[in-house]
C-alpha cells in the first residue's frame, strides 16, 4: 500500500439516507478492493457512487496513461467535489445520474474493450441494481459491453447470489445471477470499515458475464418470469407455484416432478421448463 493509499483524506459530506451512503474509510479494505479488481493497461473502468473517492484516489494511482475512469454519481454535491478534485485529470470523467436506470453501453466509447465495472453499491437498490446491471451486460453476449464487475454489497446479498439448490438462500437471485456470470464471493468487509457504519456485514464478490452462456434459453424474460413465479411462495411445490405456466402433465412430460419445491431444482431444469412454454 502506498503512503498516499494510508494517508487518504476524504472530501467533507454527510452521508445522505435517502442515497443509502455509507463511506467505506480502512484503508486495508480499500488495498484488498483494489488488488481484487487488478487495474491494467488500456482498461475502460466505471466506478458506480464513488462517494468520498475513497477507491477512486487510489484507483487513479495505478491508472495507465491509456486507461480511463467513468465516475458515475447520483449525489450532486458530491459530483461538483469530484469534478473540482479530479478536474486536472483527462482519464477521468464525470457522471450525474441514477445507476437504476443509466444506460451503461453509453461509456464504452468507441472502442472494442468492455467495461469493468465496480462500486460500493447501496443497500437500499443493490438487487434491483444488479438486475439491471445483469441486463446492460448480457442484452447481447456477443457486444462484450462489460467484462467483469466487482462490488461491495450486503454479505447476505453476495450469499444468495452464490448459493447453490438446495440451500435457504437460494431463489431468483441465485439463478438469474449464475444463468448470466461466474459469481465470485471474495471476502468480507465488517461495519467498522465504513462511516456511518452499517448493521450488517458486507462482503465483495466478482461477477463475470459469460460470452458464450452455458446454458440457453430461448427467451430469456420467460426464464425469468418462470423463476419469478416459482420462488413468489417458496413453500409451494412447482405444481402449485407454476400453475398458471404450464400443467403438471406438460412438467411431468419434461421429467419435472411436480411435487418438488422450487429451491430443489437447479438452473438448467428452470431454462428446460422455460424454453418448453410456447
Amino acid at each position: 500500500m502506498t503512503d498516499s493509499e494510508s494517508n487518504y483524506q476524504p472530501v467533507s459530506h454527510t452521508a445522505r439516507k435517502r442515497f443509502g451512503q455509507n463511506f467505506l474509510q480502512d484503508a486495508s479494505v480499500i488495498y484488498n478492493i483494489l488488488r481484487a479488481i487488478g487495474p491494467s493497461s488500456g482498461d475502460h473502468l466505471v466506478e458506480i457512487g464513488p462517494g468520498q473517492a475513497a477507491l477512486t484516489k487510489p484507483l487513479i494511482e495505478q491508472l495507465a496513461e491509456n486507461s480511463s475512469l467513468k465516475l458515475l454519481e447520483i449525489d450532486r454535491d458530491l459530483a461538483s467535489q469530484l469534478t473540482a478534485q479530479f478536474a486536472h485529470d483527462d482519464r477521468v470523467s464525470i457522471h450525474i445520474g441514477d445507476a437504476l436506470d443509466f444506460d451503461f453501453t453509453t461509456l464504452r466509447e468507441n472502442t472494442d474493450k468492455p467495461l469493468r465495472v465496480f462500486g460500493n453499491l447501496p443497500y437500499n437498490i443493490s438487487t434491483p441494481l444488479i438486475f439491471h446491471l445483469l441486463e446492460q451486460a448480457t442484452v447481447n453476449p456477443a457486444a462484450n459491453v462489460i467484462s467483469d464487475m466487482h462490488f461491495m454489497l450486503q454479505r447476505e446479498v453476495v450469499d444468495r447470489m452464490a448459493a447453490p439448490p438446495g440451500s435457504k438462500t437460494y431463489g431468483r437471485l441465485s439463478i438469474m445471477t449464475q444463468y448470466y456470470c461466474q459469481v465470485e464471493p471474495l471476502f468480507d468487509v465488517p461495519p467498522e470499515a465504513f462511516t456511518p457504519q452499517p448493521k450488517v456485514m458486507s462482503a465483495i464478490v466478482r461477477l463475470l458475464p459469460y460470452k458464450d452462456l452455458p446454458l440457453k434459453a430461448d427467451q430469456p424474460k420467460v426464464l425469468d418470469k418462470v423463476v419469478r413465479a416459482a420462488f413468489s411462495q417458496r413453500r409451494k411445490t412447482i405444481r402449485n407455484g407454476l400453475r398458471d405456466l404450464i400443467s403438471a402433465e406438460q412438467l411431468e412430460a419434461i421429467n419435472v416432478d411436480p411435487g418438488v419445491r422450487a429451491e430443489t431444482l437447479d438452473i438448467a431444469t428452470f431454462v428446460n421448463i422455460a424454453n418448453s412454454l410456447k
